[in-house]
Order: C-alpha cells, then sequence, then structure tokens
C-alpha cells in the first residue's frame, strides 16, 4: 500500500490534469493510511498546484485527518503551507468544528487566524458553536469567536448578535 501511496502522491505533480484528479481520488479512497504521507509532501512541496491536490485529497479523507492537519498545523510556520491546510479543514464541514474550536484554545495568534478561516469556510454549519465559545469565559477565545463570526458575513454577525442578546438576558 505504500508503493501506491507514494505513486499517487508523484502523480499529483503530474502535468495531466485528469492523471492529478484520479490520484486524488485513490488517495482520498485509501484514507487514513494517506493522511501522514499527504501532510509530509505538502510541507515539503511548494507547488501551489500539487498543495491544493494535496488538501483536496485530504478534505475529502475528513475526519481521520482533522487532528493530524491540525497538529501540521501547529508545527509548521510557513504560511502557504498553513494556507492549504486550513483550506483543507474548512471544506470538511461540521465534522471539524469543535476540534478547530478546541485548537484555537491554545494556538498562537497568527495560527488563530488560519483556524478562524477554515471555521468561516465551513460557514453555518460552524455558527451555534461559535455562538457557543462567544459566550465562553476565556477572553481569547472570545475574541476568536467573534472576529470569526464577524468574518463570515451577514449570517456570523446574526449569530453573533443572538449571542450576544442571550448574554444580556441572563440567567
Amino acid at each position: 500500500m505504500k508503493m501506491e501511496i507514494s505513486r499517487d502522491i508523484k502523480a499529483l505533480a503530474d502535468p495531466d490534469r485528469n492523471i492529478r484528479i484520479k490520484a486524488v481520488r485513490r488517495l482520498s479512497d485509501t484514507g487514513q493510511p494517506a493522511v501522514e504521507p499527504l501532510i509530509r509532501a505538502m510541507e515539503h512541496e511548494e507547488s501551489k498546484d500539487f498543495r491544493w491536490y494535496a488538501a483536496v485529497a485530504l478534505a475529502r479523507i475528513g475526519q481521520p485527518a482533522i487532528e493530524p492537519l491540525i497538529t501540521a498545523l501547529k508545527g509548521n510556520q510557513d504560511r502557504e503551507f498553513r494556507r492549504y491546510v486550513s483550506a483543507a479543514l474548512g471544506h470538511m464541514g461540521g465534522e471539524a468544528v469543535d476540534p478547530l474550536l478546541l485548537a484555537m484554545k491554545s494556538a498562537d495568534p497568527s495560527m488563530r487566524g488560519f483556524l478562524s478561516a477554515a471555521l468561516c469556510r465551513i460557514g453555518p454549519a460552524a455558527i451555534e458553536r461559535l455562538k457557543e465559545a462567544y459566550a465562553s469565559h476565556d477572553p481569547d477565545l472570545r475574541e476568536c469567536a467573534s472576529l470569526t463570526l464577524w468574518g463570515m458575513g451577514e449570517s456570523g454577525v446574526i449569530g453573533m448578535m443572538q449571542a450576544i442578546e442571550r448574554e444580556n438576558e441572563g440567567p
């Protein structure tokens, strides 16, 4: 299986778009065993196209890739790498919301921006949990939640206003 994963990862750099798409499909179908090799390849390959196709494969793998991607985000300061990891997490939808919010609690400020971008990309599926985070007693998490809701545009701002109204109503 390692040889197939390696072959498919190399195919993500192929000039033929159809070959890249087939490689994404095979890597996605492989699932969890492809996660770490894909992340390592994204770290070492600087091609934006390569990173994009790797991010798509990771997003399609879904839940098994969430924690390894968050760990990679923490350990790598390369902004482009972080941008593609954030995109992969953002395309996973609701299943990534709680791990992203949990990571936000202990993240450095620059990483929080990438976590926030992933939550914004998730969109409406993240709003309820962001409203709960906004009601948190943790000032950093509260600020991150408010900035993320604001960054989501109208739906996020409405969610933030609802959280403020609930807070003002008190117990």
